[in-house]
């Protein structure tokens, strides 16, 4: 039986079927008239029988050359629909995005690159996950995401690479009644008191993990993972929370947004992570590009 090796000889095989001839086929395809016989007779064995009779002038085909024929222009239409499909995927003609992100990246960073991709690249069919870091780290590796953007991992992650993106800061979120909601500025040591909205009763686990490293220690009122559930809980009067950068610009209004002292802030690392490999596809390159575009003007 032929093997993914002899697929070539398929193409001399149709040609000199087309011609009729071992020199007019040698001619249409660049090769000399020893070249094109030898392919011949090397898919000849490769059959066990002969495919073509050799005339004075000329060739003509057996009848195992006639049974192999619509099989061989069956391999030829099949290969070339392939040859346009890769390059479509080549050029982002066409093909797909799978893209994963923490819940902040979706207020601005994420929709920001994905705007730009898709107004260049309309073809790719893009399709968005949400979770956790750990999770979106879980499906990268398990293949079943092209890319996600996290935030810093506990160590190197089995099966992807992470490409930094941004060192994200955090403000304070105060009612607008809090007495130092008018503030410009804040060191933790004034909110020592506060209580705080957090997603995690160990604040090692927190938005607040940097600030409890260098030894702050907040009181923990309610614990609350969503992020628009915390927000809810600060409005109303019941603590105070972290709001990342990246988060601002969909904070509530009825919330007051103030800046750490730069000696005090909290903050966290936040990545581009794709399955480990050597060569990302065109579109998760392209798409890379994009993000740490975004990044660097939300960073500015």
């Amino acid at each position: 039986m032929p093997t993914s090796q002899s697929l070539s000889l398929y193409a001399v095989f149709l040609r000199v079927a087309r011609d009729r001839s071992f020199t007019a086929a040698a001619r249409a395809l660049g090769y000399t008239q020893s070249a094109v016989s030898r392919q011949v007779q090397a898919l000849e064995d490769e059959w066990g029988t002969a495919l073509f009779d050799r005339l004075p002038r000329g060739v003509r085909l057996t009848e195992a050359g006639r049974t192999l024929l619509p099989h061989a222009e069956a391999v030829e239409a099949r290969l070339a629909t392939a040859r346009a499909e890769i390059e479509a995927l080549r050029t982002l003609a066409a093909g797909r995005l799978r893209v994963g992100g923490i819940a902040t990246a979706d207020a601005q960073l994420l929709p920001s690159a994905l705007a730009a991709f898709r107004a260049r690249h309309p073809g790719v069919s893009v399709t968005r996950a949400e979770g956790l870091s750990a999770g979106l780290l879980r499906l990268l590796a398990a293949g079943e995401l092209d890319l996600a953007v996290v935030a810093a991992p506990d160590g190197r992650p089995d099966g992807v690479d992470l490409h930094h993106l941004l060192d994200e800061r955090m403000y304070v979120a105060l009612p607008r009644t809090h007495p130092l909601a008018d503030r410009a500025v804040l060191r933790l040591t004034e909110l020592a008191d506060e209580e705080w909205i957090a997603g995690s009763a160990r604040p090692e686990d927190t938005l607040m993990r940097t600030a409890v490293a260098d030894g702050f220690r907040p009181r923990t009122g309610f614990v609350v993972a969503d992020w628009i559930a915390k927000q809810g809980f600060v409005a109303a009067g019941l603590g105070i929370t972290l709001v990342p950068a990246l988060a601002a610009s969909a904070a509530r209004p009825d919330l007051a947004l103030v800046a750490l002292h730069p000696e005090d802030a909290p903050w966290r690392a936040v990545y581009a992570a794709t399955p480990r490999g050597p060569s990302p596809s065109p579109a998760v390159t392209v798409f890379l590009g994009l993000l740490r575009a975004a990044a660097a003007r939300l960073a500015g």
